[in-house]
């Protein structure tokens, strides 16, 4: 039976490695050929084949309830009801808007939305929207939140901006009182911390500013202030062990048999802050979890541990099978897979504070694999910041969060217990920014699949138990994942990368030994392109360091994300045509028009129109020369700077041009195309963007000089690898199927 139960664990868990999903007859094809394997010995197989079909029957099911092609980027009135906790915060309401139905048009089930300058929106109200709706998207990048898989996991089949919109119906029931029990947390005084407590409590992260999230992100304690697993599992063990330790004191009436009262009470526990928090995906995969571990406990602990977990990981993808597309679905049960290998069947009594050490630096070298494969940023200082932090959160800021909330209604004792935990939330939080300051987060570069491997199998043979032969290999292999082969370009060759940054321009040109940063994306409010998308990008492409940071000039869609990306890494010189306008932390210092260097055989040239005025016309152009093949970079300028570089006799003739202004109407003139002559062109701008960037007229411009356009919005991230005479790689290219083509 175990056998089977892997094999369908297997087949649920094949959607992230999916790059199509089967057509509808081929899975109805595989039923009948699942269903007569069933009684033989090939039911493992029948068992596979049985999970991937219902993975991939609910996947298409989501696929199918996104919003029809025809309605992208068209404004509706829609009626629909909001669900979950709105997010409020510099100066925009999102939301998510349920049962969402239209005149004479088929609307997704679920969509998130984005209220600029909106009213406070309560769970529970109907309105009626005028709304500009999107299907699902996002950037595509080597590195960064793949925001569309995040969409379909949640089963978002719309995203979209509210333009107006008027309200039908009061919020009542269960969401309201969650919506006001939010407001009355976040009015409480609790040391500037009412934030971090609604979000222990409620599961609303949304009054954690941007700067509470990198030290969390820094010091590898993200699922101290998210609520998962964890604090779920501690308050099911805070329960149970009231009601043993009441027992052992002989102050549990002895009418009661205590264990099953014990486990009752601690999933009743479970499950009521579950319901507190919203009860979403996370939570519901924590209390199945401690559903079968307390399960395991009163009944069946002769099966071991590894049958309560393979059993609670089965059920978790029967009831959602998409989870398995987030990252916190793989770490979380990892984390308790590591702990279950550690901690089982081992000799020997350790003591308390062995257990919880042995703990937190086997569960950070026992996760590592996992981290690399998902990409995401590691943290130095998480075993130690755990070490104190998990118990600091788990037994004293939650439980006197849960107690104060619970005793609200009592005049001033409620609110004194949530100022008590207030104030241990903020000495947590600068201790773990003093932690923060000295080991900030490291983000892996990309690793080969065979060092991938090497470097996981180093990591098992490290967890063995002491003595085991082969464990002092362990160390060895372990270093694949920290020292990977780096390919390094050929003499005279440049690799360059138009990230996906939207409504922006992030170019990385790298040579074989050095590398360079034309403009850094986009930054807006505290939506920084630069720390999101621009710095884990050059991380993952092997880049830890910038001899150059070109900033074309100083708008926030060039040069927003330049500080973060400063922040991140080493710069060794920062330029811009507009360095006035820049911060001072960036040092920046003026473009030289005419100025030229040698990188390994490749040649940059900075051109800049002396009589440009501020903003666009100030921009920096750079011109990169490898093997007789050249690309233009040319930021925003417009077509006075254009005609201006033309009358001044420069020789603009490139293969590749970037296209100015992301494709306004103000620039790429029929005289400017004339002069430079290229063959083919990169775009970047943002999907629907409230300019219409790219112009029509523009477009055919290029078009009428069979000029090739390739789109960031529409082809994701773009590769060239300048000298070779190659084409352009799009990183949509790269098949995922919940991916927008």
């Amino acid at each position: 039976m175990r056998t089977g139960m892997l094999a369908l664990a297997a087949g649920l868990a094949c959607l992230p490695f999916m790059p199509r999903l089967p057509e509808t007859w081929q899975l109805l094809a595989l039923l009948p050929v699942a269903l007569m394997l069933l009684p033989w010995r090939s039911y493992p197989v029948s068992f596979f084949l049985l999970g991937f079909a219902w993975a991939c029957c609910s996947a298409q099911m989501a696929l199918d309830d996104r919003l029809p092609l025809e309605l992208d980027g068209r404004t509706l009135w829609l009626e629909g009801q909001v669900v979950g906790l709105p997010e409020m915060g510099e100066g925009v309401v999102r939301f998510q808007l349920k049962g969402s139905v239209a005149r004479a048009h088929r609307l997704p089930q679920r969509m998130r939305l984005a209220w600029y300058d909106g009213p406070r929106l309560q769970a529970g109200e109907r309105w009626r929207l005028a709304v500009k709706l999107k299907r699902p998207r996002g950037l595509a990048n080597p590195q960064g939140f793949d925001y569309e898989a995040w969409l379909l996991a949640q089963r978002i089949g719309a995203t979209g901006t509210v333009k107006q919109g008027e309200r039908l119906g009061a919020s009542d029931g269960p969401a309201a009182w969650r919506d006001q029990l939010r407001q009355r947390l976040l009015g409480v005084e609790a040391h500037g911390r009412a934030g971090g407590l609604a979000a222990l409590v409620l599961g609303d992260d949304s009054g954690l500013s941007r700067a509470d999230w990198r030290v969390l992100q820094d010091t590898g304690t993200v699922h101290l202030l998210v609520i998962s697993g964890q604090h779920v599992a501690m308050l099911a063990a805070l329960l149970y062990g009231l009601v043993a330790g009441a027992f052992r004191l002989g102050l549990w009436p002895r009418a009661l048999p205590w264990l099953p009262w014990a486990c009752a009470l601690a999933f009743i526990g479970a499950l009521g802050y579950g319901l507190l928090a919203g009860f979403e995906v996370p939570v519901r995969r924590a209390c199945v979890m401690v559903a079968l571990v307390l399960l395991w406990r009163l009944r069946f602990r002769h099966l071991g541990l590894w049958w309560p977990l393979l059993l609670a990981f089965v059920l978790v993808l029967l009831v959602e099978p998409l989870a398995s597309l987030q990252a916190g679905f793989w770490l979380s049960f990892g984390a308790v897979a590591v702990l279950v290998w550690v901690f089982g069947g081992r000799l020997g009594a350790w003591s308390w504070w062995q257990v919880w050490w042995r703990a937190q630096w086997t569960l950070a070298l026992g996760l590592l694999p996992l981290f690399f494969a998902l990409g995401l940023p590691l943290s130095l200082s998480g075993p130690l910041a755990n070490l104190a932090a998990v118990p600091w959160v788990s037994l004293l800021v939650v439980p006197l969060a849960l107690l104060g909330t619970l005793l609200l209604p009592v005049p001033w004792l409620g609110e004194a217990i949530l100022w008590l935990a207030g104030g241990l939330l903020e000495l947590l939080f600068q201790a773990l920014a003093w932690i923060a300051a000295v080991l900030p987060a490291w983000l892996p570069t990309a690793l080969p699949p065979w060092a991938w491997l090497l470097g996981s199998l180093g990591v098992v043979l490290c967890l063995l138990p002491a003595g085991a032969p082969v464990r002092a290999l362990g160390l060895p292999l372990l270093l694949a994942l920290f020292l990977p082969p780096r390919e390094r370009l050929a003499a005279g060759h440049a690799e360059v990368w138009q990230l996906d940054v939207g409504q922006g321009l992030a170019v990385l040109v790298r040579t074989r030994e050095h590398a360079l940063l034309y403009d850094a994306g986009p930054r807006f409010a505290d939506f920084d392109l630069g720390e999101r998308v621009v710095l884990p990008s050059l991380r993952q492409l092997g880049v830890d360091r910038l001899d150059l940071m070109l900033l074309s000039h100083a708008d926030s869609d060039h040069a927003g994300g330049a500080q973060a990306v400063a922040r991140g890494m080493t710069v060794g010189q920062v330029l811009s045509g507009e360095a006035g306008g820049l911060p001072v932390e960036l040092q920046a210092q003026p473009c030289i028009d005419g100025a030229s260097w040698n990188w390994d055989g490749v040649r940059f040239t900075t051109w800049r129109w002396a009589q440009a005025g501020e903003g666009n016309q100030a921009s920096c152009l750079l011109k990169i020369q490898a093997e007789g093949e050249s690309l233009l970079l040319t930021g925003d300028i417009d077509e006075r700077a254009e005609r201006a570089l033309i009358e001044q006799g420069r020789d603009l003739r490139a293969d590749w041009l970037q296209v100015p202004h992301h494709g306004s109407r103000s620039s790429s003139s029929a005289a400017f195309l004339d002069a430079v002559q290229p063959r083919a062109a990169l775009l970047s701008r943002g999907w629907h963007n409230p300019f219409g960037h790219p112009h029509p007229r523009v477009v055919a411009r290029y078009q009428a000089r069979g000029v090739a356009l390739h789109d960031s919005a529409e082809q994701g991230a773009l590769r060239l690898l300048l000298g070779s005479g190659e084409g352009v790689e799009g990183w949509r290219q790269r098949a995922y199927f919940w991916r927008e083509k």
